[in-house]
C-alpha cells in the first residue's frame, strides 16, 4: 500500500482586500513584532479567536492525519512524542510528550518501548494509561473511524488484517503493556522514524471504558491543555476552555496562556482578511491557521508599516515539480527530460507563483531544510533564466533537431502550485529550446484521478509533494521506492514508475539508522543520486505569508508546520 501524502495545502489564496484586509494562512513569524503583536510578556488569560476557512472536521484522534491534524488538535491530544515547539529549524526536532523519551529503539528499530511520565491525568483527573495509548491506537484500525494516515496498518505487525476494537475482541499482539507505564511496539520492518510518526493523534490515549464510537469527537477526553466544550457542524464552531487536570509540570511543549480558544471556520478569505486587518474587538486576539497572502496582497501589506509588522514567515517541506511519466513517448529517453530540466526558466515559474517572497527556486527533491536532509545539487543547471542552447543540443542528440511536441497536464484550480499560470510559464520557457507544449488543464478531482492513476497518467504534469514529518523518508520513498507503486486505483504517487533494488535496499537501510543527523545525510546522498535520472524536475519550494491579530504575542513558527504554533500564543 502508498504511504500517502499529507498533502498540507499550500495554496496562496487569491483575496480581495477589504478596508486594508491581508489574506492569512499558514501563520508564521519573521521578525514580526510591529503593532505590539509579537513584543511584551506573554501572560495567562484572555480568548484567543481562529479564523479559518475550513472547519476542523474529522476531530477524532483516530481520523486525524499525522502531526495532530493540525494546531488545535494539539491542545486537546497529547501523544506519546511532539514537534519541538521552537522558531524555525529548532522546530523540526521530535521531543518526548507523555513519554519519558522520544523512545528505545532495539532489532534494527522493528521494536520500539516508551515509558509514560508520573502524574499523567485526563480531563476527570483519572490517570493515563499506556491500555489507553494502546486502545487508542487499535481503535484507529476501524473502518468507522478511518481518515489517519496508512503507517500503522503498514507498519505494525497484524495491521494489515486488523479491524480494530469495534470488530475484533482480541487487541494487537504487537502492541504491548507491560505495566501502566510501558508500551511497545512490533513492527514488520526496520522504521527509524517511529519517534516521528508516534507525533501523530492516533498515539492520543483514549479511555475505552469513555469511548463513544463515531459520536467521540463531539466530546473528546482531553489529555491536553484545553477540553472540548463545543463542537458544532462537525468542527466548524468549537470553544476550548482549560483542562484543570492538565499539568505544566509534565507537558514542557505547551504554554497554554489563553482561558479560552474560539474557533470560527467556513468564512470567506475576505472576511477573515478584513477582520485580522482591522482587529476590532475580539479580532485584534485572532490568527488563522489556513488562508495564504497571495502576491497582490503581500503587496499592499508590506506598504503598511503597521500590518507589515503583523505578518509571519512560514516554511513547510514541500516541493513543486514536474513529473514525467518515463514510459511514454519522448519521455522514454533521458535526453528529452534532460534537456526540459535545462530550459525551464525558474524565474518565470517563481514569479507565476507569487514571487521571491512566495516561492524559492529549487534544483533538489527534497527540499532546502537541513533536517530533510538537504544536498545541494543541479545536474541539469539552467541558469536563472533556463539554458535554451544545452536544450536544443540534448534534443538534436535525441533525433528531434526540428524541435518536438507535448502535452503539459495541470490544474485549472487557482491553488499556487498547478495553476494555468505556471503551466503558461513552463511552456513559454520550452518554447524557447524549441518545444512545443499543449497546455491540458483538468478540473481538480479529474486531475487528481489521473495524475494518481498508472493506467490513466499524463505524460507531463505539474506535481507537489508535502512531508507527513520533517525527514527524507516521508519524502522520497513514497515517490521513488518501486515497492509502493500503486497499480490499481488512484493512489499511486511514483509517477516515474521507478522500481530500482538500489534505491530500494538504500530506503531500507537508511529506516534503520535511529540517528536522524546520519540518516538525513543519507536521504541527502540518495536525494542526488536520483536526481541523475531527471525523473522530475524541481520547481520551487512556496514560502507561507500570514497575518495575525494585533494583540497576539509570543509568536512561534517552526520548520515542522510552517504556522503559527497556537500552544505558543498568548493574547494579554
Amino acid at each position: 500500500m502508498s504511504v500517502i501524502s499529507r498533502r498540507v495545502a499550500a495554496a496562496a489564496v487569491s483575496v480581495v482586500l477589504i478596508g486594508g484586509a491581508a489574506a492569512c494562512g499558514p501563520e508564521g513569524n519573521d521578525d514580526a513584532a510591529g503593532d505590539g503583536g509579537a513584543q511584551g510578556s506573554a501572560k495567562k488569560g484572555g480568548t484567543l479567536t481562529v479564523l479559518n476557512r475550513q472547519p476542523q472536521k474529522q476531530f477524532d484522534p483516530a481520523r486525524l492525519y499525522t502531526s495532530g491534524g493540525g494546531n488545535i488538535p494539539s491542545l486537546v491530544y497529547r501523544t506519546l512524542t511532539t514537534r519541538n515547539r521552537e522558531d524555525g529549524a529548532e522546530g523540526t526536532k521530535v521531543v518526548p510528550d507523555l513519554a519519558t523519551d522520544t523512545g528505545t529503539p532495539s532489532d534494527d528499530a522493528k521494536s520500539w518501548t516508551y515509558k509514560l511520565k508520573d502524574g499523567l491525568k485526563y480531563e476527570d483527573g483519572s490517570p493515563i494509561t499506556s491500555a489507553d495509548v494502546k486502545y487508542g491506537v487499535e481503535r484507529s484500525f476501524a473502518a468507522e473511524l478511518s481518515g489517519s494516515a496508512p503507517y500503522l496498518r503498514d507498519w505494525l505487525i497484524g495491521g494489515d488484517t486488523y479491524q480494530g476494537p469495534y470488530k475484533e475482541k482480541k487487541g494487537l499482539d504487537s502492541i504491548e503493556t507491560p505495566d501502566a507505564r510501558t508500551i511497545v511496539f512490533k513492527l514488520k520492518k526496520s522504521e527509524g522514524d517511529f519517534p516521528y510518526f508516534a507525533t501523530s493523534t492516533q498515539f492520543a490515549p483514549v479511555p475505552k471504558a469513555k469511548d463513544t464510537g463515531v459520536k467521540y469527537a463531539e466530546h473528546p477526553v482531553s489529555s491536553g491543555p484545553y477540553r472540548v466544550v463545543k463542537n458544532a457542524n462537525d468542527g466548524e464552531q468549537m470553544v476550548l476552555e482549560r483542562n484543570t487536570h492538565w499539568s505544566e509540570e509534565t507537558d514542557k511543549e505547551r504554554h497554554a496562556y489563553p482561558d479560552r480558544i474560539e474557533v470560527k471556520s467556513g468564512l470567506s478569505s475576505a472576511v477573515i482578511n478584513q477582520r485580522l486587518s482591522s482587529g476590532q474587538g475580539a479580532d485584534a486576539a485572532a490568527v488563522t491557521t489556513d488562508t495564504n497572502l497571495g502576491p497582490a496582497e503581500l503587496a499592499q501589506v508590506t506598504g503598511d508599516k503597521k500590518l507589515a509588522g503583523r505578518v509571519g514567515t512560514g516554511h513547510f517541506g514541500y516541493t513543486n515539480y514536474l513529473a514525467f511519466n518515463p514510459k511514454a513517448k519522448h519521455f522514454d529517453d533521458p535526453k528529452v527530460r534532460e534537456a526540459i530540466s535545462y530550459a525551464i526558466n525558474r524565474t518565470s515559474v517563481v514569479n507565476a507563483a507569487g514571487g521571491s517572497s512566495l516561492a524559492e527556486p529549487a534544483t533538489t527533491f527534497l527540499p532546502n531544510q537541513k533536517s530533510f536532509g538537504f544536498t545541494p545539487y543541479d545536474h541539469f543547471p539552467a541558469g536563472k533564466t533556463g539554458n535554451a542552447a544545452k536544450a536544443k543540443e540534448l534534443l538534436k542528440e535525441a533525433g528531434h533537431e526540428d524541435g518536438l511536441e507535448i502535452t503539459l497536464t495541470h490544474s485549472t484550480a487557482q491553488d499556487f502550485e498547478t495553476s494555468p499560470e505556471i503551466a503558461t510559464a513552463v511552456q513559454a520557457a520550452l518554447k524557447e529550446a524549441g518545444i512545443k507544449v499543449k497546455l491540458e488543464g483538468l478540473e481538480i478531482n479529474d486531475y487528481d484521478e489521473k495524475t494518481h492513476s498508472l493506467d490513466k497518467q499524463p505524460d507531463l504534469f505539474l506535481a507537489h509533494w508535502g512531508a507527513d514529518w520533517p525527514s527524507g523518508g516521508p519524502f522520497l520513498a513514497p515517490i521513488f521506492d518501486g515497492r509502493q507503486i500503486v497499480k490499481e486505483g488512484a493512489g499511486n504517487y511514483n509517477a516515474s514508475r521507478l522500481d530500482d533494488s538500489k534505491v530500494n535496499d538504500e530506503i531500507d537501510e537508511i529506516n534503520k539508522v535511529t540517528d536522524h543527523d546520519a540518516a538525513a545525510k543519507r536521504w541527502g546522498a540518495l536525494d542526488r543520486k536520483i536526481g541523475e535520472q531527471s525523473l522530475t524536475v524541481p520547481l520551487f519550494h512556496p514560502v507561507y505569508k500570514r497575518l495575525y491579530g494585533k494583540s497576539v504575542k509570543n509568536v512561534v513558527i517552526s520548520d515542522w508546520t510552517g504556522v503559527l504554533d497556537v500552544s505558543q500564543v498568548a493574547v494579554k
